[in-house]
């Protein structure tokens, strides 16, 4: 595996006009990595891939990808594959047909037949984009993107519109690609799938990063909760033997970091009490409440 990081941003800068879209931002994907870039409306993660991807001219700072300007077309471009939200094939051109072409844009080798496969389109080769649904053209926009199996693969939204199977199937193709070494860059609204799948999380607000790590370093940044009703609590009950906080609804909310020793606190009141804990919920925290927390920040 190579030591030269497959992105490497250091200090990146983007402006139009005296809007500053993205601020001194520093990062690197590694070899092999699933890395999600995730960000609020308007964090600066689309600038930024724009010119990660080549698309765009840093306003300041270096970006390189495999060691090498991205607006190096020739030498970036067939090594990558990209997945847009919308990739603006020509309607009057045939689902064979779009693939072929960004094959022979991309100078990637592969069989059309082979990727079509993949994505579950073969019975549509000779279906015109302008015929498809929305979910197929989905898995057409993976198709061009996963052609000829580039080393990196960005992943633009890639699961909206598609069904549950067709989510799997997707996720079953990445899956087989990070096998053979490919690295990918995900960004995605669904942030169960990050959760689920990156080695490491960029989250973006206000043009640079609020949070970056893995998905278990995220999370300790913030309590686990602890939530429950007393259906039956008498007047008179004793103390809660942890703090907790009383929420509109009526149940109580106690925010630890350190989930099992505290949870293991309150069964034992309960118990030796005869209190009856409604609603018992606890777990740690998720990507999302880190997510929703960056806007107090």
């Amino acid at each position: 595996m190579s030591s030269t990081p497959v992105i490497d941003v250091e200090r990146l800068n983007v402006t139009y006009g005296d809007f500053h879209a993205v601020k001194h931002l520093s990062f690197q994907v590694e070899q092999g990595e699933f890395y999600a870039l995730l960000g609020t409306n308007g964090a600066g993660k689309t600038s930024t891939l724009e010119v990660v991807g080549g698309h765009r001219a840093p306003t300041s700072g270096t970006v390189r990808v495999f060691g090498r300007s991205p607006r190096d077309r020739r030498a970036v471009r067939p090594r990558m594959g990209i997945m847009l939200q919308e990739s603006g094939f020509s309607a009057d051109l045939t689902v064979q047909e779009s693939v072929r072409l960004i094959g022979k844009l991309t100078q990637r080798a592969d069989r059309v037949e082979r990727v079509l496969g993949i994505v579950g389109l073969t019975h549509k080769a000779r279906t015109k984009v302008s015929q498809l649904s929305g979910g197929e053209k989905r898995r057409l926009d993976f198709a061009t993107a996963v052609y000829g199996g580039p080393e990196l693969i960005f992943l633009d939204e890639p699961t909206t519109g598609l069904d549950i199977q067709s989510r799997d199937d997707l996720w079953d193709t990445v899956d087989k690609l990070r096998e053979d070494g490919s690295t990918i860059v995900l960004t995605t609204h669904y942030l169960e799938e990050a959760q689920q799948r990156a080695d490491r999380i960029g989250i973006m607000h206000k043009g640079t990063f609020s949070r970056e790590g893995t998905v278990s370093e995220l999370t300790r940044t913030l309590p686990a909760a602890v939530r429950f009703s007393l259906p039956s609590f008498p007047a008179a009950a004793p103390e809660l033997p942890l703090r907790a906080t009383r929420e509109s609804d009526g149940t109580f909310l106690i925010e630890t970091f350190s989930l099992q020793k505290d949870l293991s606190t309150l069964l034992r009141w309960a118990e030796s009490h005869a209190v009856q804990l409604g609603e018992l919920q606890a777990g740690p925290t998720r990507l999302d409440d880190v997510f929703r927390s960056i806007g107090s920040d």
